[in-house]
């Protein structure tokens, strides 16, 4: 991957877009603070709505996309947004796998519309939450919910200058060793995700004696069909299985896989 070359006299530009989410992978962002700082001075900021009403037009170096597809206009939005920008990262749960908002896919929509607003035919959406990827093609997904600021600060760095975003693809169970936590399933019974969850965190959960619940989304290695029995095993039911892997990252098909099984009579 070669570098985002910088013509003479201009800076990479940088924009970053919001769909179906709670904006708060764009906060990480901003709370950045002095590495924002550094990275506004190698790059032009030239779509933030999350941070300056002031835009310039495209096209751009870099995209940062959060949030999901969950409407029509949303799909004609994230073809533009593919078609201006050179390379198209996507950052958190909403973009990379649906997110919270994907426990649609499993539901009713219009009896959810209907429960919630008076007027439902007011309201305009897709059946379904989607992650970007699922529209158009992606440069790289960033995992998280929210996404981790370190990781985050890599990939736009890896981006501009051209290399692979150092961005490991285990599980947080690796983090657990490397904070030296005691393996809370090991030691208490208690079902945890850290075995088939995206590391990224810094193992959080465990660290406070409580189980992860995989906010980071699958791992590289998962092995669900293995997995599932030791929730089992830890005293989840289905149910219990089923909650738990359709929270953050319901969609994530290793995820939505093992629960559809999980509740196969």
């Amino acid at each position: 991957m070669p570098p985002i070359p910088s013509d003479a006299g201009r800076r990479p530009s940088l924009a970053v877009w919001k769909f179906a989410s709670c904006d708060g992978c764009q906060l990480t962002l901003l709370d950045c603070e002095d590495e924002l700082l550094a990275l506004a001075e190698q790059v032009d900021i030239a779509h933030f709505l999350e941070a300056s009403s002031a835009t310039a037009p495209g096209p751009y170096d870099l995209s940062l996309v959060e949030g999901s597809v969950t409407t029509a206009q949303d799909v004609e939005r994230i073809h533009h947004v593919r078609a201006v920008s050179r390379r198209l990262v996507t950052i958190g749960a909403c973009a990379t796998a649906g997110g919270v908002q994907a426990l649609r896919n499993f539901a009713d929509v219009a009896e959810f519309q209907a429960l919630v607003y008076a007027r439902p035919d007011y309201v305009a959406t897709l059946a379904t939450s989607t992650p970007i990827s699922a529209h158009v093609p992606v440069d790289f997904e960033l995992r998280g919910c929210p996404v981790d600021r370190r990781q985050l600060l890599e990939v736009i760095t890896a981006q501009l200058a051209g290399r692979t975003p150092n961005v490991p693809a285990h599980s947080v169970c690796f983090e657990c060793k490397q904070r030296g936590t005691v393996c809370v399933t090991v030691a208490h019974g208690t079902p945890c995700l850290g075995p088939v969850t995206h590391a990224g965190c810094g193992a959080i959960c465990p660290s406070y004696g409580r189980g992860c619940y995989g906010c980071f989304g699958p791992s590289d290695s998962t092995n669900l069909p293995a997995f599932v029995p030791l929730l089992h095993r830890d005293g989840m039911d289905t149910l219990d299985v089923v909650r738990v892997l359709r929270t953050f990252n319901a969609a994530a098909p290793e995820f939505d896989e093992a629960a559809r099984k999980e509740l196969e009579p």
